[in-house]
């Protein structure tokens, strides 16, 4: 399958790192001054009118220095965050920028490295303008300041070094380099602004606060590009004498976009408020679906309690079963009136079903039960891919297979059951793939056979560890399917973080097994009832949104490049200009 704009706009993150600790970045701003003094001290004793030695240190490592310990307090009296390593790495980055345009000098003549030392200061102030307001604060005037403190203490070093005349100068060059830059960041920041009505530059400012400080304010961007809609979501409700009662939910929503933003945790904001041991799996959703905040899945927890209430039990089910259809296989089992499949395309790249995938399946089945839950096991990662849309060959497989599934279940006996489940953190962090739920498993057994659903609360699995996990499972109980609820609190910058890339499967095994058994030892006798709630105006980041919001994303990087090239060379040449004026 081809790769569409969605799984482009994920990519980009490889454009995204962490900066270096500000004491090595500290160290390499005064080698690099020394550096300087050993290797340039020649070209700057001849220039008639400077005397002073160091000139290194006192052009490049001193301004950089000083910089780095006034712009995190600056930009933090404003009520914005920066931390050390940041501006660190910005004072370094532009003490390298600096000196590179700075000896540019050298291929014509000394006596033109004041003009140059003059160019770069100006470069240093529209860059430092640039990424600040990209980082830190949006808005232009406002970085001004912590922008102009490393050119600054540059300009009076100038001064030192060539004549008081030097200041002048440099400051027009600072004029036309920060109007360079400022209309740069302008034009990078239309395309959003007329096709989503955001500031792009303000947006990459929350997604920078959410990973310094967990900041949520990103939800207010999605809550200005989102839409209202209305999902079904089935569950079934398993009671028992002197047992904890069960939920088996399957939201048709998505756990994203990422980390605590929006619906990134789902599955355990669902599961904390129950007090019914409740499995949260992944239903027929796309990014398009991501709750546009924490607080949408208030609506869910409401409409899901409303859907307990008046609902039937029935004290029978059906043996479960397992077929294939093409590339798609699919486990199946009836309890009482209602239907649950839940599908995989392991060994092959399991990715999100679209909505529209999972009602058409859904419709079909209403033809014979009144409730029908459809699961993506979501158990197989090979890279990011997009999602399985209708009338694709894949998405005509998973709806064939669950035909003729519900087709089974319409027919297949039913026999009183008992369920057993068990519910096991585990010792693995978020960073390794697993999110805060763990581990939870379900077992039932009817008519002696048993099926294990286990949910593993991650986001997807790497391509093996579902095959490996279920020999060892199928070695206990009949039938059973491995699935991960999709949570995205385990990605923060990349999407790509599945269960067992980082932990193999050896080492979580044991506790998956012991889930297993655990649930085994729990097995009663028990009813179940199916309901579907009507989840009502859930504002979610809306339809094809992700596609439009990459497209216009993956357009703006075209240009960037360009259009920044063509705004150095325009500020240079009128650095130019400005010294044939005034020199």
């Amino acid at each position: 399958m081809d790769q569409d704009s969605d799984v482009r706009l994920g990519q980009l993150t490889r454009y995204i790192f962490t900066a270096p600790s500000w004491k090595r970045s500290l160290f390499l701003i005064i080698i690099l001054g020394f550096l300087i003094d050993g290797a340039g001290v020649r070209a700057w004793v001849i220039l008639p009118f400077s005397t002073l030695p160091f000139s290194g240190t006192l052009a490049f490592t001193i301004p950089a220095i000083t910089a780095l310990a006034l712009t995190k307090p600056i930009i933090e009296y404003n009520g914005k965050t920066m931390t050390w390593n940041r501006s660190a790495l910005l004072a370094l980055s532009c003490t390298v920028f600096g000196v590179i345009i700075t000896f540019i000098a050298l291929a014509s003549s000394v006596t033109l490295i004041p003009l140059f030392y003059a160019i770069s200061l100006g470069f240093v102030f529209g860059l430092r303008l640039f990424v600040l307001v990209a980082i830190a604060d949006y808005r232009v005037p406002r970085m001004i300041i912590p922008a102009f403190t490393q050119s600054a203490v540059g300009i009076l070093a100038g001064m030192l070094l060539f004549s008081p005349s030097f200041a002048l100068f440099a400051l027009v060059l600072h004029v036309v380099f920060g109007l360079g830059f400022a209309i740069l960041i302008w034009m990078i920041e239309r395309p959003l602004q007329r096709a989503f009505k955001i500031r792009g530059l303000a947006f990459i400012n929350a997604f920078i606060a959410h990973m310094t400080d967990g900041s949520k304010g990103m939800e207010d961007f999605f809550r200005e590009i989102g839409e209202e809609i209305f999902v079904p979501q089935v569950s079934f409700f398993f009671r028992r004498v002197n047992e904890k009662p069960v939920i088996f939910t399957v939201p048709n929503l998505h756990p994203g976009p990422m980390g605590e933003i929006g619906g990134g945790n789902l599955p355990k904001v669902l599961h904390d408020n129950f007090e019914d041991e409740t499995l949260v799996a992944h239903g027929c959703a796309t990014h398009d679906f991501n709750l546009v905040s924490e607080g949408e899945i208030n609506k869910v927890i409401d409409a899901l309690q409303k859907s307990r209430h008046d609902i039937a039990y029935f004290s029978v089910a059906g043996r479960s079963g397992r077929l294939a259809c093409g590339s798609v296989q699919i486990l199946f089992q009836r309890f009482g009136d209602s239907v649950l499949l839940v599908t995989t395309r392991s060994p092959q790249r399991t990715e999100d079903l679209d909505f529209s995938v999972g009602m058409t399946i859904m419709a079909e089945g209403h033809r014979w039960f009144p409730h029908v839950a459809v699961v993506d096991a979501h158990n197989c990662m090979t890279d990011l891919s997009s999602p399985v849309l209708l009338a694709t060959l894949t998405a005509t497989e998973y709806q064939q297979g669950s035909l003729e599934a519900m087709e089974r279940c319409r027919t297949t006996p039913l026999y009183p059951f008992r369920i057993g489940v068990t519910h096991l953190t585990l010792p693995f962090s978020r960073e390794q793939g697993f999110g805060d739920l763990g581990v939870q498993v379900l077992v039932v057994e009817v008519d002696g056979q048993r099926t294990a659903y286990v949910l593993i609360d991650g986001n997807n699995m790497a391509k093996g560890v579902r095959e490996v996990v279920l020999e060892q499972i199928l070695n206990v109980v009949d039938y059973a399917e491995v699935m991960t609820t999709d949570t995205h609190v385990v990605n923060t910058i990349t999407g790509k973080n599945p269960v067992g890339m980082h932990v193999p499967a050896s080492e979580f095994l044991p506790f998956v097994m012991q889930a297993l058994q655990a649930a085994i030892g729990n097995l009663s006798a028990s009813e179940v009832a199916g309901s579907t709630a009507h989840c009502e105006h859930i504002v979610v980041f809306g339809s094809n949104r992700i596609s439009q919001l990459a497209s216009t994303v993956n357009a703006m990087l075209v240009f960037v490049a360009p259009l920044s090239l063509a705004m150095l060379l325009l500020a240079f040449l009128l650095s130019l200009i400005a010294y044939i004026v005034i020199v």
